[in-house]
């Protein structure tokens, strides 16, 4: 009897007290203005559409005369509407202890509300409401970038408040890595209400806290003259440009979708044709998409070797156009048949000979090479402020282990050396990497340069090679794009800056060793051809941009990536992001 009268009299006094006050008193949360997205010069990127939402009173009979009074007026108003659908959502949501407007239209334009709100504001059932909605006046072009937002579901909903309250969230891109920025907070008002809950007084106002801006380091016409350029070639890939300090100033996967399909629910139809297109326009291949590096990381692979054995890039090889390994007579051949001759560190880059690199692993063993290759940037994430970034992989003996719990062989090793085998990475860990040994720093790449006022900072990471190992591979890049014997001599050695650079060709099916004539990619099934790479940095002497270009089964980087590089190039040149004087560099 104690217990229960302590229940009775103290327990329950709160909950009735509660219950008491909020039958007096009603709180409505104020949704703050999704905070707008814009280029490097002030170009918006996400922007926020005018409009207002419709809602209906509560405890509304569907079927009355009263509930079809409101939705005829509606759908007499706003045609497009469905009187259907609108009742259903009404339906679902309608219950005796729920005492708020019931929202049913999500969204009309400013335009169109204004010629019905004073016809439609004098019916006491029906509730306008400010609304915004998402747009992107640019599309396609920053798509995989930018991302957007769509309807939250009940995961999201419980995660966050303000998602809850608002209904929206980013789902990709910076619109989801920002999201908790870009959202806001909510603001509220507590309203004195009457027995029919009408609002008589208001008790308290807090704003909600609201443009919540980013500014980034893209340029967007530096990014749609890149997406033409792939459209105009009928080519899928990817091109990345960056400041080798970590500001990413374009970077374009090809093809993209139009972000605006999301933003109010996509139709299946719209869904079913970017899940069927086979060049996966919805796949971001900046971060997402995962390639085997080819030749493009020769140049790691030979700091890797000096880091492991210092001294070891002194002594030159031998090609001759393939090598065995003891006894077996599999032949691992370079892709010059006849052979490079002796080579040494700098011919090997400019030239691409296989064998150099083979012969090398051998030596070093892939264990070292991937330690030493991962702590360069490759086959881990880069940092970038972009969501659910893929690792890549680059294999030792361990991760052949787990993966396939089998031994790794050597001449596994050996095809690792140039970029094949189970090698894969992402194009931005290339350019991020290529960043590196222009400037010896490893940085964290940065698309985002001012989040809600604050001045981003990318981090920076002091790399250490032996000198002269380096400057030899940087003339090697010199001499890829300057030297008539250089893999992208053709494309790039007329541009007013100088270039340093290197192609890749990466393979996606295996040749034969029964094979003589090798087939020139040109007579290769599409889905049979390399994929073709060139990442590059300029000035060489004194660098200031990263351009990685990777399309997808384009043969040769030298013919097919490097024209890309080279009108980008131009492109920087043109606009003045170069600084005065870099045109009169020479060697």
């Amino acid at each position: 009897m104690i217990i229960r009268l302590y229940h009775l009299s103290i327990k329950s006094n709160y909950y009735y007290e509660k219950l008491a006050k909020e039958n007096i008193e009603r709180k409505e949360y104020l949704k703050p203005v999704r905070g707008e997205i814009t280029d490097v010069n002030g170009k918006l990127l996400a922007m926020n559409q005018i409009g207002f939402s419709i809602s209906i009173m509560p405890h509304l009979k569907s079927d009355s005369e009263r509930f079809n009074k409101v939705t005829d007026a509606l759908q007499e108003t706003f045609p497009d509407i469905n009187a259907t659908v609108l009742k259903k959502v009404y339906k679902k949501h309608s219950s005796p202890y729920n005492h708020k407007f019931i929202k049913v239209v999500d969204f009309i334009p400013y335009a169109e509300m204004m010629k019905a709100y004073t016809k439609l504001s004098m019916l006491p059932e029906i509730k306008i409401e400010a609304e915004t909605k998402r747009y992107y006046p640019y599309g396609k072009y920053v798509a995989h970038i930018v991302g957007y937002t769509g309807r939250s579901n009940q995961k999201e909903n419980k995660k966050d408040k303000v998602v809850n309250i608002v209904g929206k969230v980013g789902k990709s891109g910076l619109e989801r890595y920002y999201n908790d920025v870009l959202q806001g907070e909510l603001g509220y008002v507590v309203n004195k209400v009457t027995a029919t809950n009408r609002a008589i007084e208001v008790l308290e106002r807090v704003p909600p806290k609201d443009n919540k801006n980013i500014t980034l380091n893209i340029d967007i016409e530096l990014q749609r003259m890149i997406y033409e350029e792939f459209a105009k070639m009928k080519e899928t890939g990817v091109a990345i440009v960056m400041k080798v300090t970590g500001e990413i100033i374009a970077a374009v996967s090809y093809p993209a979708y139009d972000p605006n399909l999301f933003v109010g629910g996509i139709s299946s139809k719209d869904w079913k044709a970017l899940q069927e297109d086979l060049a996966h326009p919805f796949t971001n291949k900046i971060t997402h998409g995962t390639y085997p590096p080819g030749s493009s990381i020769k140049m790691g692979m030979a700091l890797a070797f000096d880091k492991t054995y210092p001294g070891i890039l002194e002594h030159p090889e031998y090609c001759n156009g393939f090598i065995t390994i003891g006894n077996s007579k599999h032949k691992f051949r370079c892709w010059k048949h006849y052979g490079h001759g002796m080579v040494e560190l700098r011919k090997a880059i400019r030239e691409s000979c296989d064998v150099y690199f083979y012969n090398k692993s051998l030596k070093v063993g892939i264990d070292a090479m991937a330690k030493q290759l991962r702590s360069f940037g490759l086959g881990v994430k880069t940092g970038v402020d972009l969501p659910r970034e893929y690792n890549g992989v680059i294999p030792d003996k361990a991760w052949k282990m787990r993966r396939f719990k089998q031994p790794w062989y050597k001449g596994e090793t050996v095809i690792a050396s140039i970029g094949q085998g189970y090698d894969s990475v992402t194009p931005l860990q290339v350019a991020r990497y290529t960043a590196m040994i222009a400037t010896s720093k490893l940085v964290t790449p940065r698309v985002a340069k001012v989040v809600d006022g604050n001045l981003t900072r990318p981090k920076v990471k002091q790399m250490h090679f032996n000198p002269f190992s380096l400057s030899e591979i940087r003339k090697g890049m010199y001499d890829v794009c300057n030297s008539r014997k250089g893999t992208a001599y053709k494309a790039m050695h007329k541009l007013p800056i100088v270039v340093a650079g290197k192609t890749g060709t990466s393979q996606v099916t295996s040749i034969p060793q029964s094979t003589v004539r090798r087939l020139k990619e040109s007579e290769l099934a599409y889905f049979h051809r390399s994929h073709a790479w060139i990442t590059t940095y300029a000035p060489f002497k004194d660098p200031q941009f990263v351009v990685t270009v990777l399309v997808e089964h384009g043969g040769h980087g030298g013919s097919t990536s490097g024209p890309i590089a080279a009108k980008i190039y131009k492109w920087l040149y043109e606009h003045h992001y170069f600084k005065e004087g870099s045109e009169k560099e020479k060697k």
